[in-house]
């Protein structure tokens, strides 16, 4: 299997990084911090960065019709952000404040619907309480699975027609058959189980090939499953825990990776010179990704 490509740390440790979004129209990385409360965004081409906090944590992401407005899951809502003023507008109430639950991954389907899911916050109890969501352009929403322990690893295959979802607690990583225009998920199977590679699986995309990348939290790696469900290729992290891949760059021909901050609680790989948890990492790869969907629904007017 492949691995040993030169890995470059881009950006400052974040306490909880996620959701790495590439950003074609204005060539920019645009990732969160969950526990940071935080969105941070930069332009490879200048090195320039700049953040914006946030009121609560930022599970999640996806771009609109607006290129100053973000989409975020924000604990229990979807909020509209404006980047340039910091303008938080409610949108779509998802679960009821107070149970303990926080929403997590989330991405757009080629529709343009945002699949989201939620986990209970605190990771330790491992209770199965998540629900994902899948939200319309608008807003209106309904749920299509429960007793999720943490929701990970949405990703759509447009060429394929499928949809993937893992939950971190189970090690698996699931797949459908997608029906786009109807937003229906039949024909559930499982295509890849973590077994005897190490860590689980957390964020994922597809790439060009239609083969997914998994971020293997807790096993130093990313790995890369077939469409039929083979392991193709690991490659070794300098961080134990990274959480979510994305393919960017003009050619959408490097993958960036978000990892989780604190401690490192094992040993890296032989070979491999660890870094700060919590670094983001960027790495050239062999393959392309696929654009970013936007949401499918018309931004509102925010000052």
């Amino acid at each position: 299997m492949a691995s040993g490509p030169a890995i470059e740390v881009v950006a400052p440790p974040a306490r909880l990084g996620e959701c790495p979004l590439w950003h074609g129209g204005r060539n920019e990385l645009y990732w969160i911090d969950i526990e940071g409360r935080r969105l941070h965004r930069w332009s490879p081409s200048s090195d320039s960065a700049a953040s914006r906090d946030m009121p609560g944590r930022p599970g999640s992401m996806v771009f609109t019709d607006d290129d100053d407005i973000l989409l975020v899951a924000m604990e229990h809502e979807l909020v509209w952000y404006r980047w340039s003023t910091a303008t938080v507008t409610p949108f779509v109430p998802l679960e009821e404040p107070g149970t303990g639950n926080r929403l997590n991954d989330g991405r757009t389907d080629p529709a343009g619907r945002y699949v989201v899911g939620s986990m209970y916050e605190n990771v330790e109890e491992r209770r199965f309480t998540g629900l994902l969501h899948q939200i319309e352009a608008d807003g209106t929403s309904r749920v299509l699975r429960r007793d999720i322990g943490v929701t990970n690893a949405n990703a759509f295959d447009p060429e394929r027609g499928r949809a993937y979802f893992a939950d971190s607690f189970t090690g698996r990583i699931l797949v459908w058959d997608y029906d786009v225009e109807a937003g229906e998920r039949t024909n559930e199977r499982v295509l890849f189980a973590y077994g005897e590679v190490p860590g689980s699986p957390d964020g994922a995309c597809v790439d060009a090939d239609g083969c997914l990348w998994s971020a293997s939290v807790h096993g130093w790696a990313v790995i890369r499953i077939t469409p039929d469900g083979r392991l193709d290729r690991r490659i070794e992290l300098p961080v134990q825990k990274p959480t979510m891949p994305c393919f960017g760059g003009p050619d959408l021909s490097t993958l960036y990776v978000t990892s989780i901050g604190g401690d490192a609680t094992s040993p890296p790989p032989d070979g491999i010179t660890p870094v700060v948890e919590g670094s983001l990492l960027a790495f050239d790869v062999d393959v392309q990704g696929i654009p970013e969907i936007p949401f499918a629904g018309t931004a509102p007017e925010i000052a």
